[in-house]
């Protein structure tokens, strides 16, 4: 190896060891780390201007095809910082703040609940369901904050136990946002840096959570069926609260609302408008901000700054394995292994991303794993398309097994903590780890017969 390669891959090696330990915030680690590659990888060993500029690639925000690459785009570019991706997320934090403070969330939560007329079993499907679809457009930690907080309520006028539905609802959050390119951040990063669109994610990974869905609900019903079956309900009906009380001003609950689904519709129908997820994002957001003229100021101080800073430094220090030629060397090595048979591929991609999303970070993984599949597909004359599939299955389902595995976990674990009922990592895994290996399971199945 030289000493570039070396210095990127210890580089790469601490900032995944201190963000795993969590003792300094992430967004620190990954903006030293990322600074720490420019000035020792690019500029003092390679003596390279051009990879500093390609890596920070700010010339390509002020491209037209960056916010308009029309109905033939094929592929973003992947290289150095994805902006296309920041600028989306920002967006969408800003929409969603805005539902969130007309009350859309606590709405949805007591609609369904009254619907199901406060019956744990029906409500406890519900809720699954209402937590993968959200989160097929919403980010799985804004949804899990909000229905984790809306079950304590209901389980303190139902007087029940709020846990099984809080471990439920965070793996199908986390199996939700596997569905669409905007569900969660790996997806993201793969769609614009690969150049899917919304409907390529919901007709393939789409297609594998629907069904995967089906037997999780199984799952779960049988897991917790005695649970849910002893929880008796007696409550006044006085005391049931009403969708309207949520509704903090029904003019910009219907325009906020309004423009949600202006948003779905065009992340839907981007390849057909030629209009980029960055412009999409941008869209979204400055609407939201318009309808709220007097709050904006506090929306955007909202938007969370330090996932963004994270997403930067993490696209600078994974692009100085990809420029030091480090993550042409595990291609091959994957291609070795695998004697270039893409079902061992598959498997080896599938399982490796689920694993290690488990204990750390699936976007930091995701982002890594991305040019390897790449390089993986051009050198075997493997589909790109069935390695994206396994990567996207692979580390947005994987995370689901443990506590600290996503994001959504460590949140819906806490409110349950906060509220008094603690959910430790032996009662956590029990349940959601089992899960995990039946939806890799099912998806591997159908990559192998689909795809393979």
């Amino acid at each position: 190896m030289t000493i570039a390669q070396t210095l990127a891959l210890i580089i790469f090696i601490v900032m995944f060891v201190l963000i795993i330990m969590d003792k300094i915030e992430r967004h620190i680690v990954a903006l030293s780390c990322a600074a720490l590659t420019i000035i020792l990888v690019f500029a003092l060993t390679m003596h390279s201007s051009s990879a500093i500029i390609d890596t920070l690639n700010f010339k390509s925000i002020f491209t037209a095809s960056f916010w308009f690459p029309g109905t033939n785009a094929s592929e973003s570019a992947s290289a150095g910082i994805n902006w296309e991706t920041i600028i989306f997320i920002a967006g969408m934090m800003i929409i969603v703040e805005g539902m969130g403070r007309v009350g859309f969330f606590k709405w949805l939560c007591i609609k369904l609940a009254n619907a199901v007329k406060f019956k744990p079993l029906p409500l406890f499907i519900v809720f699954m369901i209402m937590s993968s679809v959200l989160a097929m457009f919403i980010d799985s930690i804004t949804v899990i904050l909000f229905l984790a907080a809306a079950t304590i309520e209901l389980s303190k006028i139902m007087k029940t136990d709020p846990v099984p539905l809080i471990l439920a609802e965070i793996f199908c959050a986390n199996l939700g946002g596997s569905a669409t390119m905007c569900g969660d951040p790996p997806n993201i990063i793969i769609g614009t840096a690969l150049g899917y669109t919304f409907t390529d994610f919901i007709l393939n990974t789409g297609l594998i959570v629907g069904i995967s869905l089906i037997a999780i609900i199984i799952y779960y019903y049988f897991v917790f069926r005695k649970q849910l079956k002893a929880q008796a309900v007696t409550v006044d009906a006085k005391t049931l609260p009403t969708p309207e009380s949520a509704i903090s001003n029904k003019k910009d609950f219907a325009i906020c609302t309004a423009i949600f689904a202006l948003a779905v519709v065009l992340l839907v129908t981007h390849s057909q408008t030629g209009l980029s997820v960055a412009t999409i994002g941008a869209i979204a957001a400055i609407l939201t901000l318009i309808v709220k003229p007097k709050s904006s100021i506090s929306i955007i101080k909202s938007i969370d700054y330090k996932t963004l800073l994270f997403f930067i430094g993490l696209f600078v220090v994974v692009d100085g394995l990809s420029q030091t030629g480090i993550l042409e060397m595990i291609a091959s090595l994957i291609g070795s292994v695998s004697h270039g048979n893409v079902i061992i591929m598959v498997a080896i991609i599938l399982w490796v991303s689920a694993v290690a999303s488990a204990f750390i970070d699936n976007i930091p993984f995701a982002a890594t794993m991305i040019p390897v599949i790449s390089s993986l597909a051009s050198a075997n004359a493997v589909p790109l398309d069935t390695l994206a599939w396994a990567l996207s299955m692979g580390t947005d389902i994987g995370g689901s097994a443990t506590p600290i595995g996503a994001s959504a976990n460590v949140v819906g674990t806490s409110v349950a903590a906060k509220n008094g009922h603690p959910i430790g990592w032996g009662k956590y895994c029990k349940v959601n780890a089992p899960a995990t290996v039946i939806v890799v399971l099912i998806s591997m199945l159908i990559i192998f017969v689909r795809y393979c």
